[in-house]
């Protein structure tokens, strides 16, 4: 189980609102002050700061983007997104946006917000919005408990490795170091671990170090005495203790205070800990399992992170893969997800409206596939996972055509963006299989025809031409299909190894 700072329970749902406008603020917590409890805050830090005192935990957010001090940036509210999901990586953040910021909107998307409200709103309008937001936290919630191996979907070359190497590392106690992407799923890494482990039916424990105070982390992390500080009414267990002989997820560890660094060194080390205000040593038998997004090697250097701890967190060092290194990957977790949101969003968002609502799918058409495939995903499956909520919102039961996919994308805003990119070309406009009369040629002299073969056949050539442009420079022919050079070397042995098991 995974635990977060104690806050107040409530039986609406928690709603922040951040804007710098007190009129805003004011006329949004009173009209939706009847369907849920509202906390306003007018500025980036007074926000963070009202979290991380463990005193209210919205399960939605609604933000605007220029806040102070610089109210005619967009900078503030894309840190204040970043911040709130580093926070709580399940709180739904819906963006608040004038008519001429639909640019910011998706960047603010591609960042994890769930969606744009845009400026004015409707009431009503308004609460529909943050009412499907919270249905799709409730979709992602229950599709977590179905998740093939947590979420880690697909049979790419850096998926075969990632699982690889959690199936070399689950049985092991010493401490594993997960590191990645915002958004690329070190969390469900580290439960995978977890679960697939002798652990697995012992606690398992995530504290985001990120998401409390400085000086509420020690206490968190190893309990306190009775009268250590003003408060403590009574002795309390921390994570170390709860965990138990099961695993203590740390995520964030780069934003671990440096003066409490040392302890968690001692822990690593030797297993001991004391509570806040007493000198007792306790033992701790947990696994340490941690992540970041940093590159702790850098923070190492400039002083910001211990060495020590950095080689004793490494033992085991897990790099999750981006979303846009995934090629193929990206359409099976589409697919994974728009059936498991279309029953578990739907219904949610069927039950707090109190009507019914249909629980097909959408699908994408053929040119719509191409531009998921071609589009880099910068917020990796956080992102991806909230436009397949978006889409099943908007296109339940419904086919998904390429400008209405396009809406959706920070990278690609018009059909000529996305038409310049190499994994769309043949898909989108027949350049690479002739005519429609060719293809259809292909399909009717043969009851064997294959559109997975066909499209590797695709993906082969155009690959062959760029490395035939850049005169066999494998560098300058990765840059031409614009992918790092690595995915071009995966590419490639994909594509040959099952070109072999086809022929």
């Amino acid at each position: 189980m995974s635990r977060a700072p104690q806050a107040i329970t409530h039986s609406r749902p928690t709603l922040l609102i951040v804007d710098d406008d007190p009129l805003i603020g004011e006329s949004l917590s009173f009209v939706l002050a009847a369907d849920f409890v509202v906390e306003v805050r007018s500025s980036r830090g007074a926000a963070m700061a009202l979290l991380k005192s463990g005193a209210f935990k919205p399960a939605l957010a609604l933000i605007d983007l220029g806040l102070p001090p610089f109210p005619d940036s967009p900078t503030e509210g894309f840190k204040l997104v970043g911040d709130l999901l580093s926070w709580a990586a399940d709180i739904r953040i819906l963006v608040l946006s004038g008519q001429n910021e639909e640019s910011n909107a998706r960047r603010a998307r591609a960042l994890g917000a769930a969606d744009m409200v845009p400026k004015p709103c409707e009431p009503g309008h308004l609460k529909r919005l943050l009412l499907a937001a919270l249905a799709g936290q409730k979709a992602e919630d229950a599709a977590e408990h179905d998740d093939a191996l947590h979420g880690l979907i697909g049979d790419s070359l850096p998926m075969r490795k990632l699982k690889n190497q959690i199936d070399l590392y689950t049985s092991s106690t010493f401490p594993a170091l997960i590191e990645g992407e915002s958004g690329s799923g070190k969390e469900r890494v580290a439960r995978a671990l977890h679960e697939l482990s002798p652990r697995a039916k012992l606690p398992f424990l995530a504290l985001n170090c990120a998401a409390i105070s400085a000086n509420l982390v020690e206490p968190t992390l190893f309990g306190y005495a009775k009268g250590a500080f003003t408060g403590a009414a009574t002795a309390k267990t921390g994570y170390f203790e709860d965990a138990g002989e099961g695993t203590l997820f740390l995520d964030e560890i780069g934003e671990l205070p440096l003066d409490l660094q040392p302890k968690l060194l001692r822990v690593l080390e030797n297993g001991e800990f004391q509570r806040v205000g007493e000198t007792q040593s306790r033992q701790s038998r947990a696994r340490i399992v941690a992540a970041t997004n940093r590159d702790l090697k850098t923070e190492v250097k400039a002083g910001r992170f211990r060495g020590d701890l950095y080689h004793r967190l490494s033992v085991f060092s897990i790099s999750v893969p981006p979303l846009r290194e995934l090629g193929d990957d990206k359409l099976k977790l589409m697919e994974h997800y728009r059936l498991q949101y279309a029953v578990n969003y739907l219904a949610n968002y069927a039950a707090a409206q109190s009507s019914a609502k249909p629980t097909q799918p959408f699908d994408l058409d053929l040119p719509a596939r191409a531009a998921w495939l071609s589009y880099p995903f910068p917020g990796n499956v956080r992102e991806l996972k909230n436009i397949v909520i978006r889409l099943t919102a908007k296109y339940a039961g419904y086919t998904v055509g390429l400008s209405d996919l396009l809406s959706e994308f920070e990278s690609f805003s018009t059909v000529e963006d996305v038409s310049n990119q190499p994994i769309y070309g043949a898909l989108a406009k027949g350049d690479a299989i002739g005519s429609n009369v060719d293809a259809r040629a292909d399909i009717e002299k043969s009851a064997l025809f294959s559109l997975d073969v066909k499209l590797r056949e695709v993906e082969l050539q155009y690959i062959d031409a760029a490395i035939a442009i850049a005169q066999g420079n494998m560098s300058q022919a990765a840059r031409v299909l614009g992918m790092s050079r690595s995915t071009l070397y995966s590419r490639l042995d994909a594509l040959r190894t099952s070109s072999g098991k086809a022929e």
